[in-house]
């Protein structure tokens, strides 16, 4: 018996890296997955229907229930797709994990639009428009009468949380949205019987390998038999959690990266002033500067 026994998940970015792990571990634990990755480069261009393919021929050789999906989840159509191709598959969904992710790093004034707008849409609307279609499905679901336990997991950063990176304007924007968004929808689908959490992990893809200043640290070799902090694989466990129908945990942010894993918070008061008549600016400079 696996924990996931009989769930129906959705992973998408799950032909590589991260998405890849958590796609196989759900798979061990019982889940049928819908392995959605649309195969292009880091920087989104290009499509490949041979990694998601990949992903599931290894499910499947083991025993497993998987399907491949290339469909664009930056697009209301594509989330669309892919939200019915899980139901129409396997008869209901439980489990939406957003892991699709692509980099187009700049420095802010050096950054066009194309390269804000498209890592923009992959990350944060990518997350939205998926999201928006289970949530469809799961409030009709609970109007019909049919009870509903499902999980949502999210994959904010560090770059978007607790550790900005220099060169990553677009990206950092749309992780630190996620976590929002993470929030607002934990507080709104509660009714429906579905909670919803992030990670912000920190691995060895090939995205994190391409991070300029960071790619060295990952690249680093490990030796034999010991621990590698930095593989993909360690992050997988946490979201399996998320996403059984035991868990309780809704609306929290988890950083996970090796062996550890902690709760992070948002914006909070690390100082405050006050007056008792109206501001001047003067009055502010000497109370805050």
């Amino acid at each position: 018996m696996g924990t996931l026994d009989g769930r129906v998940a959705i992973v998408t970015g799950a032909g590589r890296g991260i998405g890849r792990e958590h796609a196989l571990l759900f798979a061990r634990e019982g889940a049928h997955v819908v392995v959605n990755d649309l195969g292009g480069a880091n920087d989104g261009t290009g499509a490949d229907v041979g990694p998601a393919q990949q992903v599931v021929d290894e499910i499947v050789a083991a025993g497993g229930k998987a399907v491949a999906n290339t469909d664009n989840v930056a697009t209301w159509d594509g989330a669309a797709a892919l939200v019915g191709q899980a139901i129409s598959e396997f008869g209901r969904l439980d489990v939406l994990v957003n892991n699709a992710g692509i980099l187009r790093d700049a420095f802010i004034a050096g950054m066009d639009e194309s390269q804000w707008d498209a890592v923009i849409a992959v990350h944060l609307k990518g997350h939205a428009a998926t999201l928006h279609h289970a949530a469809a499905y799961w409030k009709d679901e609970t109007k019909a009468g049919r009870a509903v336990n499902a999980s949502v997991i999210n994959t904010a950063s560090a770059s978007g949380t607790f550790m900005p990176n220099a060169g990553q304007a677009n990206y950092g924007a749309a992780k630190a949205g996620i976590a929002a968004l993470t929030l607002v929808a934990a507080d709104e689908l509660e009714r429906y019987g579905v909670r919803v959490n992030a990670i912000a992990p920190i691995a060895r893809t090939r995205l994190t390998l391409a991070t300029p200043g960071m790619g060295a640290l990952f690249a680093a070799e490990v030796p034999e038999g010991e621990f590698d902090a930095f593989a993909p694989s360690n992050i997988s466990p946490l979201v399996a959690y998320l996403a059984g129908p035991d868990c309780k945990l809704t609306g929290k942010v988890y950083a996970v990266q090796g062996g550890g894993i902690s709760e992070l918070a948002g914006w909070h008061d690390v100082n405050s002033i006050e007056s008792d008549s109206p501001w001047t600016v003067e009055d502010i400079a000497a109370k805050l500067g």
